[in-house]
């Protein structure tokens, strides 16, 4: 038996992002055994994966962390993470690591003086880049998600004209940078002529509201009615999402879905697109904003106060897209 410990301790998305690693690993290393440390409020997206023998929760107390990984006498830990308290694990543990290159110095050129020498590698490959010495290769299935079957939403529980089709609208971001402001939204909303779900989390409730109610019934908003779980459900049921850079995007990734991904403060250069064949996966961004990418992350506000990264944004493409993937 050969013992592996992946780390990543958050957050939804990065999870996600790791499972082709996990998966492979699991499959084509003879006699593998899986474990995976992460956060607790993480924890079940990691519970319902078949390919994870094990998961570990980081504790509050480094010390329990450390001395419950330690009984385990791990063969390997793969850090998918790398940050100062996987370090920190790494060191304890002492074992021999292999460690994900998250290209900090690159993003900070590519941030604050937009100079782009980012590989044009997906971070899905960057992390499988980490086993490439267990002989452990790309099987090219994409990503992992998966939807306890007690968690499926039945889209009986929607209006009648749901049920022959619907297009998911990812509405949730973590920060408003990332996210088209309410009127934009409510102006795509208009011209898409299919039946639309809103989905987002509780933080997104009245955002959902404002738009639709601006709508009218065309729209519903199940922005903080489901978990995790529901929500992705019904994005596996969809015909189309439309996302913004977030967690969801990659569930949906997960679920091959054909995904119109919008883009603001953040780039797909960062290599965190959807993993997605192009067919399956458009792009919508800006080009050409010198102020793009204003960060790695994302703001509240825009800093240059003209938000040009999501204002600018081309409806009616989406509109096309939304037509042509239905």
């Amino acid at each position: 038996m050969v013992k592996f410990l992946i780390i990543r301790f958050s957050s939804i998305g990065d999870i996600v992002l790791t499972t082709p690693v996990i998966r492979c690993l699991k499959q084509q290393v003879e006699d593998a055994e899986v474990h995976f440390l992460t956060k607790k409020q993480f924890s079940s997206i990691v519970d319902t994966n078949p390919y994870i023998d094990k998961v570990h929760i980081l504790k509050k107390s480094f010390y329990l962390t450390v001395s419950e990984l330690k009984n385990e006498q791990f063969d390997y830990i793969i850090d998918l993470h790398n940050n100062v308290r996987t370090k920190r694990v790494k060191l304890s543990l002492r074992r021999l690591s292999f460690t994900v290159d998250k290209l900090n110095i690159k993003k900070w050129l590519c941030v604050n003086f937009k100079i782009n020498k980012l590989p044009k590698i997906h971070i899905v490959d960057r992390y499988l880049e980490t086993v490439k010495l267990f002989d452990v290769k790309n099987d090219n299935k994409g990503l992992d998600f998966f939807i306890p079957e007690k968690e499926e939403v039945e889209i009986n529980d929607l209006d009648q004209k749901f049920k022959s089709g619907y297009v998911a609208f990812v509405i949730a971001a973590n920060h408003l940078t990332k996210a088209l402001p309410n009127e934009k939204a409510i102006s795509i909303c208009k011209k898409i002529k299919h039946p639309i779900v809103l989905i987002g989390g509780k933080d997104d409730v009245k955002r959902g509201e404002i738009i639709s109610k601006a709508v009218g019934e065309n729209v519903i908003n199940a922005c903080g009615k489901y978990n995790l779980y529901g929500s992705a459900s019904i994005v596996k049921q969809s015909n189309v999402v439309i996302s913004y850079d977030t967690g969801l995007m990659h569930i949906a990734s997960a679920l091959k879905k054909k995904i119109i991904s919008i883009w603001g403060n953040t780039v797909p250069d960062f290599g965190m697109y959807p993993y997605l064949p192009n067919e399956q996966s458009k792009i919508i961004q800006v080009e050409g904003l010198k102020c793009r990418p204003c960060s790695k992350i994302g703001y509240d506000k825009c800093p240059k106060k003209h938000f040009k990264c999501m204002n600018d944004i081309d409806e009616e493409r989406i509109v096309d897209l939304v037509e042509k993937l239905f």
